[in-house]
């Protein structure tokens, strides 16, 4: 190390000269071969710095609903348990089985009552206990048949190609075992249309209205979901409303979005309720901005042949 003062204890002109300062080879700054410092680059006019981003508001309660641990996951504890048809077998393939309906019960949260049936188990000495869905005019003590022989009759289930056409089902099968997934709510139905017998399907028409094509060894059990016409009584006063969804999930009372605070929904805020903007938004949006009509193809109630064609097909 190269020390400011000579041996005879004075200090070098040279670093006197330059304050002191520290040695050229020690110095922070990037120099030049020449031993001068380079200019700064000169900024460009036309490079602006870019707004800092607005903050995000609250997260709105669609995103909260997607969250885990939620506070909107649904009530299971008083569950009665799933409601679907029994495993398929090869009893049910060839033949059919017979159960007995031991009792009709309620399922909270569900609007259709449910049915338990008692089966002889077809291979060990034991038997068998199902939670079938009601069908109207199902009774305690009833003997319900399951197979592609069974009758048609109230209760019965059966593959979907051994129904003639017109027969009314519910509890439809989508695909050959899942135990049942189409027309499941209290008073639904479908129907069935027609058959093909070269690609072995059957065309049924849902409570919507669509008609769906499924695989003629789809079970569907014979009649209509019972506790039809549930919605067609009022509630007549928010504590029935509040008694029919606390054993549901946390979706009631609903605030709308016009009604909050811009910091708490996209279309919240202004000086009377109104959204301000398009309802409208794009299908990639922002889950924070994903709210309205997502992704909608036309707004507004059907006008001209539009509204006839709708009219026409519901029939």
């Amino acid at each position: 190390m190269r020390l400011p003062f000579s041996t005879s204890g004075r200090l070098e002109p040279e670093r006197v000269a330059r304050g002191l300062k520290a040695h050229p080879t020690t110095s922070s700054k990037h120099t030049t071969p020449s031993g001068s410092t380079p200019p700064e680059p000169a900024t460009s006019p036309f490079r602006e710095k870019k707004p800092p981003p607005p903050p995000m508001g609250r997260v709105i309660r669609a995103q909260r609903k997607g969250a885990a641990g939620s506070v909107f996951k649904s009530h299971t504890h008083h569950r009665k348990g799933p409601a679907r048809f029994r495993s398929l077998d090869v009893g049910e393939r060839s033949g059919y089985l017979r159960g007995v309906v031991t009792d009709i019960v309620h399922d909270p949260g569900r609007g259709a009552p449910l049915a338990r049936v008692t089966f002889r188990h077809p291979y060990r000495y034991r038997q068998q206990k199902e939670l079938f869905l009601a069908a109207e005019g199902m009774y305690t003590g009833q003997s319900v048949y399951c197979g592609r022989r069974a009758n048609l009759s109230i209760g019965n289930v059966l593959p979907l190609g051994t129904l003639p056409e017109g027969t009314v089902v519910c509890n439809v099968e989508s695909r050959v075992g899942d135990r049942g997934a189409l027309a499941r709510c209290s008073g639904d139905y479908a129907i069935v249309i027609s058959h093909n017998t070269d690609n072995d399907t059957t065309r049924v028409k849902l409570p919507s209205g669509a008609k769906k094509l499924l695989q003629s060894n789809c079970r569907a059990m014979v009649g209509q979901i019972a506790g039809g016409g549930r919605t067609e009584k009022p509630l007549l006063k928010a504590g029935n409303a509040y008694h029919k969804y606390r054993v549901k999930r946390n979706c009631w009372p609903r605030v709308r979005g016009v009604a909050m605070n811009p910091v708490d929904h996209p279309h919240g805020g202004g000086n009377h309720q109104h959204i301000g903007h398009a309802s409208t938004v794009r299908r990639d949006a922002p889950p924070g901005s994903k709210t309205g009509q997502v992704a909608a193809r036309r707004t507004g109630r059907r006008r001209g042949q539009a509204a006839v064609a709708a009219s026409k097909s519901m029939f």
